[in-house]
């Protein structure tokens, strides 16, 4: 599996100074479980994954990574992991299939990442997975597109989950939106909106936001 910028930027750009305990709902190669490891010296972080080629792939990543004691891989469902009564987290988050009505791919690994359906995880399970177990103070942050977002955020609301903040990515400042990473907590408020170019108008380089965000994980920068 590859490593999208956009997750990236929501490893990157979470709130995961002051959490304790975190979780990476669908965590692929295990990319935001590193991350929130690397961020966080303390913490302890787990991980699931419900494609068993992908949670091997995650926990060999972890395993040769610095923060293998820190981190634990979960090859299950999220209702499967659910069921092991887990402790509550501080904060979830989640870079989730939103693919509904486009074509299936031929390659059943990337299906399952990308699109939702029946066996794999909805909007719904993980609204309401998360208003389950996160501390009351806790904190759920997911990546999507604009569209799917917005259908995320009627799923979240009626879990009693509310966007506190959220952050735009776009390939250049004016174009349009492709993802939303949005923040979710128990307080219904305004959210707080900023965006972040990923490149600067008229050229494929990287945005000095871009850089300065990510520049503690990209060896390029």
């Amino acid at each position: 599996m590859k490593v999208c910028t956009d997750a990236c930027v929501l490893g990157a750009a979470a709130e995961l100074t002051t959490a304790t305990r975190i979780l990476d709902v669908g965590t692929g190669t295990g990319l935001l479980a590193l991350f929130a490891a690397q961020r966080n010296a303390t913490a302890t972080v787990e991980a699931v994954e419900i494609a068993p080629d992908a949670a091997r792939q995650a926990s060999h990543n972890v395993a040769r990574s610095p923060w293998a004691d820190r981190v634990r891989v979960h090859p299950l469902s999220l209702a499967q992991f659910a069921a092991t009564s887990p402790a509550p987290f501080d904060h979830i988050l989640s870079n989730p299939p939103f693919f509904r009505r486009a074509l299936r791919s031929p390659d059943a690994a990337r299906t399952t990442a990308r699109h939702t359906a029946p066996d794999t995880l909805s909007f719904g399970e993980l609204a309401r997975f998360a208003a389950d177990f996160l501390t009351p103070a806790g904190a759920l942050t997911i990546l999507l597109p604009p569209p799917e977002m917005q259908q995320f955020e009627r799923e979240a609301a009626h879990a009693g989950l509310y966007p506190a903040a959220r952050l735009v990515l776009h390939h250049r400042p004016g174009s349009k939106a492709l993802r939303h990473i949005t923040r979710f907590s128990r307080r219904a408020e305004a959210a707080d909106t900023r965006a972040l170019p990923i490149h600067p108008a008229g050229t494929d380089d990287y945005s000095p936001e871009f850089r300065q965000l990510l520049r503690g994980f990209y060896l390029a920068f």
